[in-house]
């Protein structure tokens, strides 16, 4: 009898632990992470999703250690972490959750509306160094970025210095909202943040990756594909739990996961 009430205690802390799902990485899905798997949660009692931050390297390092069962990340998986995985005779399976709009971000007294990509990667590449030098007043450009890490450090670099190192003495953050602090606070900041991180206390520059067309982040740019710096938000995890972790993805690929994405102020991916 004894014997039968230990499997039974054995089983039950297995089925619980099966519906219990650990997701971290990205700070820039975070927010979606969040109001999803609570959403979710609301909807299936029993499930425990629990959801931290840290940046997509931070995630993807925890998902080959299986310390989480979905890594978030806002950039592809890297060549070297697939051979990671191949070395540990792993399969990872990558699914888009949704698209993000990157926004360049300066503190409101700038005068300065709008930048070009060459602009840009001048600015963050140290080359330009003062505001006057894009139609600005006097005052020197104190560029803010994100921590190696982060995969948003690492799409901005793709895409707007076009794979060139940041300048050396940029001031690395360890998350976005204190970008979103530091460039508030200070008159000569550059920095650069995810859509639904933007608020009222700082200033969104229109951006042209061709120098003649300038769109402003938001959703509805984003999704038209006037805004051109716009990126894929990733869910990954191992193809051996895939049963235990559908559930969770299927609701956020679901109509009502993906219109939280899009009241977030994300992109659906449908």
């Amino acid at each position: 009898m004894k014997a039968k009430n230990i499997l039974f205690v054995f089983l039950l802390l297995t089925a619980v632990s099966a519906r219990s799902q650990r997701i971290k990485g990205s700070d820039t899905v975070l927010p979606i992470a969040q109001q999803t798997a609570e959403r979710f949660m609301n909807q299936h009692p029993k499930a425990r999703v629990t959801v931290t931050g840290g940046g997509t390297g931070v995630g993807i390092s925890a998902l080959l250690d299986n310390t989480t069962d979905i890594a978030m990340a806002s950039r592809p998986i890297k060549f070297s972490e697939k051979m990671k995985i191949k070395a540990a005779k792993q399969e990872v399976v990558e699914v888009v959750v949704a698209y993000d709009a990157l926004a360049v971000v300066v503190n409101l007294s700038n005068p300065v509306k709008q930048l070009t990509r060459q602009q840009l990667e001048a600015i963050f590449r140290g080359k330009t160094t003062n505001w006057k030098q894009v139609g600005g007043e006097d005052r020197k450009i104190v560029v803010y970025s994100r921590e190696t890490s982060s995969g948003t450090y690492e799409f901005f670099k793709e895409s707007a210095l076009k794979n060139k190192n940041y300048m050396p003495n940029s001031l690395s953050m360890p998350a976005t909202g204190a970008i979103i602090q530091s460039v508030s606070q200070t008159k000569g900041a550059i920095g650069y943040v995810g859509l639904a991180y933007v608020s009222p206390h700082i200033k969104t520059l229109a951006i042209s990756y061709d120098g003649i067309h300038y769109a402003t982040p938001t959703v509805a740019n984003a999704t038209n594909k006037s805004y051109p710096i716009v990126r894929p938000l990733y869910y990954y995890y191992n193809a051996k739990n895939k049963a235990a972790v559908t559930p969770l993805l299927d609701f956020i690929l679901s109509v009502e996961g993906q219109n939280i994405i899009k009241k977030s102020g994300y992109i659906p991916v449908k």
